[in-house]
């Protein structure tokens, strides 16, 4: 793609996608009703251009991110994944019949995702062509602590309670657990950016903002992201009908763990790519920000989120893990504490992650 291309879709695409939302809001078209070729054209139409949009988005969220620095620019990636992966989610949630495992499902893949997929990619691909590399142990330890701490709380601890049916909180745990979860997550994001600031930017082999493409003012990318992030929220609707309908078409049984991953992938995919290219540039630590924050992130801002509009909309939600995907969850955080434990990883490390993912990928098929 030409520069004046890449250039023309970073700009057009936020706007339609805006333009496309608002024009099927007012006009009463909907994937649910009217003719079938009318219901395939807008179920399509909003997919394809809700697809392009999140690259485009994090494209411009990404931007933004290498002009304010490290490591305010990953927090920029990380809340800009977070709604996304929340709209897709509550839309999903709140359209036709109960689905309680959704959200479970997409969180526990995110987690497995980006603890597993996205440090496995880094580790190897970076191991290899660096023999190896440096990271910085307080920032990774404070990262698998954080993240080992919320997903027990949320997707553990709720096989384990008396009050309500296994897998479920009442509605004064989830409300307790939801506000230590962002209680925990704003006093990680306060400990990154100003307390112990330097434990998560040391080891980056370049500055960042040197890198940003200078076309790209922070202001248009700043209002584009936003732009983006409304479209996509409101076409995420018309696209979990899609999703919804098409699963029911073809009686797929493991619909919410297929969707949850599915969710999972497509929002980090951008973040992934990112963090691979960071660490190919002997910036690892960069690299293992991006994808131990988007876990973090989705568990400490995703669950509260989805917990509210639960008990907003009366809608059921059960968080509490299989038996299989816990012990999937509990090897990966000891696979990171393990890796984490040394200053210096191997592309042998990122094997064994890429082990763990690959199960995980198996067994959401074949379960």
């Amino acid at each position: 793609m030409t520069g004046f291309a890449r250039s023309a879709t970073s700009y057009a695409m936020p706007l339609a996608a805006l333009a496309l939302a608002v024009a099927v809001r007012v006009s009463g078209l909907s994937v649910d009703e009217g003719s079938p070729s009318v219901r395939i054209l807008v179920g399509a139409l909003s997919s394809a251009i809700m697809f392009i949009t999140i690259f485009v988005v994090l494209d411009h969220a990404e931007a933004v991110a290498h002009r304010v620095g490290e490591p305010y620019g990953t927090l920029v990636l990380t809340f800009a994944v977070t709604a996304i992966e929340v709209s897709i989610i509550v839309s999903m949630m709140l359209h036709g019949e109960n689905n309680p495992t959704l959200a479970r499902e997409s969180v526990f893949s995110t987690v497995m995702i980006a603890s597993t997929g996205v440090v496995g990619m880094c580790l190897t691909f970076g191991g290899w062509r660096h023999r190896k590399q440096a990271i910085v142990r307080q920032g990774t330890s404070a990262y698998l602590a954080v993240l080992a701490a919320l997903t027990v709380m949320t997707l553990i601890l709720p096989t384990y309670t008396r009050t309500t049916d296994p897998g479920t909180f009442s509605a004064a745990q989830l409300g307790l657990v939801s506000v230590l979860s962002v209680l925990l997550y704003a006093s990680f994001v306060f400990a990154q950016t100003v307390r112990h600031r330097d434990d998560f930017i040391e080891g980056l082999a370049h500055d960042l903002s040197a890198r940003t493409a200078p076309h790209k003012s922070i202001s248009s990318s700043a209002l584009l992201l936003v732009i983006g992030l409304i479209g996509i929220v409101m076409l995420a609707e018309q696209v979990a009908a899609s999703v919804e309908n098409a699963l029911v078409a073809y009686q797929v049984t493991q619909a919410d763990s297929i969707v949850g991953a599915m969710i999972a992938g497509l929002v980090l995919m951008p973040e992934a790519i990112s963090a691979v290219r960071a660490s190919l540039n002997n910036e690892l630590q960069r690299g293992l920000n991006v994808a131990m924050g988007s876990a973090c992130a989705t568990i400490g801002l995703t669950i509260p989120a989805v917990a509210a509009a639960s008990l907003l909309t009366g809608r059921g939600l059960t968080l509490g893990l299989p038996e299989a995907d816990a012990v999937l969850l509990v090897l990966a955080l000891f696979i990171c504490s393990v890796s984490f434990s040394n200053e210096r990883t191997t592309f042998l490390t990122g094997i064994v992650h890429a082990v763990v993912f690959f199960t995980y990928v198996f067994l959401v098929f074949i379960p």
